[in-house]
């Protein structure tokens, strides 16, 4: 990461450091693999979409992480979600903007819960990934009112999805049920992108945790 403090503390990853490189070539592939592919989509009278998890896809945590000594407490999460500042995971805003420019509908499948869609959508604003942040684009967990497509895992009040089965099944609602075909899907972890319904699959760099 290049991991430095900046005049306000946080701590952020430098513009020049391995990982930066390592985006920037995943985002100018994806740039062209979006395009031949939204083409091909539309041939087919099909409607292109991509999809992005959200934490250190789009918003980098590195500064938590760092702060936390690299470890995790679910309120000590919430607290810095709330916050609504992390700083983005570099090239991410601009390539949501544009999948957006080139006609394709943009979809986010998160981890964070539905108690943090206010402090996801301010923070992603921030950030200048304005794009279709409402709730038919922005799929979080909700565990006391799960979706019905989850049913299989999910019922409310009782959760039991792993991450690929809530998110590929998100997957398979949008494909199926909304009839948008994901082209591409974005994640720092495997299990962002495991389950089918994916399209092209771009992992993203990300030193510091696994999630199965």
């Amino acid at each position: 990461y290049g991991t430095t403090a900046d005049s306000n503390g946080v701590y952020q990853a430098s513009p020049t450091s391995p990982y930066a490189k390592d985006l920037a070539r995943i985002d100018a592939d994806a740039k062209k693999y979006i395009d031949r592919a939204a083409r091909t989509s539309r041939a087919h009278h099909q409607k292109p979409a991509v999809m992005f998890d959200i934490d250190d896809t789009v918003l980098l945590s590195l500064d938590y992480e760092k702060r936390n000594n690299y470890g995790y407490t679910s309120a000590t999460w919430n607290d810095y979600v709330n916050q609504a500042s992390r700083p983005a995971v570099f090239g991410s805003p601009e390539l949501i903007r544009y999948a957006q420019s080139k006609g394709v509908a943009v979809f986010y499948n998160s981890g964070l819960t539905e108690a943090q869609r206010g402090a996801a959508v301010t923070n992603l604003k921030r950030v200048g990934a304005d794009v279709n942040l409402d709730a038919a684009h922005m799929f979080l967990k909700d565990s006391a009112n799960p979706p019905a497509y989850l049913k299989d895992c999910a019922t409310p009040g009782a959760w039991t999805c792993t991450t690929v089965q809530y998110k590929a099944g998100t997957r398979e609602h949008i494909e199926k049920d909304l009839g948008d075909e994901i082209v591409a899907d974005f994640g720092d972890q495997y299990s962002d992108l495991d389950g089918g319904y994916s399209g092209r699959t771009y992992k993203l760099p990300n030193p510091t945790y696994f999630v199965g």
